[in-house]
């Protein structure tokens, strides 16, 4: 699985329409994160404030890094090994991306279409998938089922 450049450029001019909304948008995700699974409210130790913040900085730091993955990818390796510190599981990463998404989609109004939804899916698959492979050693992209269900 791959990003087109062109992917790359609508993910990256996405995300600089994002920026200016920060704070809105990082409470938008967590709301929408803990309506999908509230059993993830626990592990988020921090003033939601602060992990906004770093939501946010650690998305610009991997749409920056679209055009050069290999230096993104250990970046993700270790944020995703100390977040198995924290207690994330492999299944959480679902709810992760689904509330990105609807936070994208939400904060972009108009302008978040069909094309811009599935660059960012892959976007985050891609990510999650180097994260899960980086903290869950018997993790494997191609038969991976999550069991867990989420309140839709």
């Amino acid at each position: 699985m791959s990003l087109s450049e062109r992917q790359k450029q609508i993910v990256i001019n996405s995300f600089l329409k994002v920026e200016p909304i920060a704070p809105a948008a990082a409470t938008i995700f967590y709301d929408k994160l803990f309506e999908y699974d509230p059993s993830l409210k626990p592990l988020f130790k921090n003033n939601l404030n602060d992990q906004g913040k770093m939501l946010m900085s650690a998305l610009k730091v991997a749409v920056n890094s679209l055009h050069n993955l290999d230096r993104l990818v250990p970046v993700l390796q270790e944020m995703a090994i100390k977040h198995v510190s924290y207690g994330v599981k492999c299944d959480d990463y679902t709810p992760v991306g689904n509330a990105l998404i609807y936070t994208l989609k939400q904060g972009l109004g108009g302008d978040f279409n069909s094309e811009l939804k599935e660059a960012w899916a892959i976007t985050y698959k891609i990510m999650a998938t180097v994260m899960r492979q980086a903290a869950y050693p018997d993790f494997n992209p191609d038969t991976y089922k999550n069991t867990k269900h989420y309140n839709h």
